[in-house]
């Protein structure tokens, strides 16, 4: 009546009394789900880094006045708390693991912490997500130029030229790149390789990005 879920009484209670396996089910499930947040809020505070020495490829409300030893930085306060709220939720998984094996015979007596775990659990993920969502993820965007400097820049690029330059001249390219800090357009265009026209249809990252082989 209080929660308005409908409860199912064990089918064997010998079994229930024995092991918590059903708790540790669960628990695992709300640690792997952690442990994906964990991924993104890595990748976010990554690709927010700088503006002057990092990525800056993506930029982030400012919901602090800025860095306590640098003023108008805008940290990645809420990536850091989602962060801590998950390896939170990890230790809580790890105690119920070692409550769930801590019974002896027909009895383990460890279900109050691994119920109040289970619940902090839920609590902190709700509360941290929310907050994640509302107050980054809505306010985020992308610093496209910035992102576009990093991809034309970038000798990786070369590779799509190989099938039509040769793997030896596409090898030349990118050296001359790298070392005169030019885009891979350039340098192709340059050395008399490829038409412009033909090194933009060649270079287009977003077709690439669409998968499959390209025609």
């Amino acid at each position: 009546e209080l929660t308005g879920l409908t409860l199912y009484e064990s089918d064997n209670l010998f079994e229930s009394m024995q092991s918590h396996q059903d708790a540790v089910f669960f628990s695992g499930a709300l640690r792997s789900t952690a442990q994906d947040f964990t991924r993104i809020a890595n990748d976010i505070r990554l690709l927010s880094s700088g503006p002057t020495t990092g990525l800056d490829e993506i930029r982030l409300p400012a919901v602090q006045p800025g860095s306590s030893i640098m003023p108008g930085k805008v940290n990645p306060v809420l990536a850091e708390m989602l962060n801590q709220a998950m390896f939170h939720i990890m230790g809580n998984d790890h105690a119920i693991t070692m409550c769930a094996q801590a019974g002896q015979l027909e009895l383990n007596v460890m279900m109050p912490i691994m119920g109040y775990n289970l619940f902090q659990m839920m609590d902190v993920m709700i509360g941290a997500v929310r907050a994640f969502t509302q107050k980054l993820v809505v306010g985020m965007t992308a610093n496209r130029e910035q992102a576009e400097r990093w991809l034309a820049r970038n000798p990786i690029l070369v590779t799509a030229l190989n099938p039509i330059i040769g793997y030896l001249k596409g090898a030349e390219v990118a050296k001359k790149a790298l070392a005169e800090g030019k885009t891979i357009r350039e340098v192709v265009v340059e050395l008399g390789y490829m038409t412009p026209e033909e090194a933009d249809a060649a270079l287009d990252a977003r077709r690439m990005t669409d998968g499959g082989i390209l025609k």
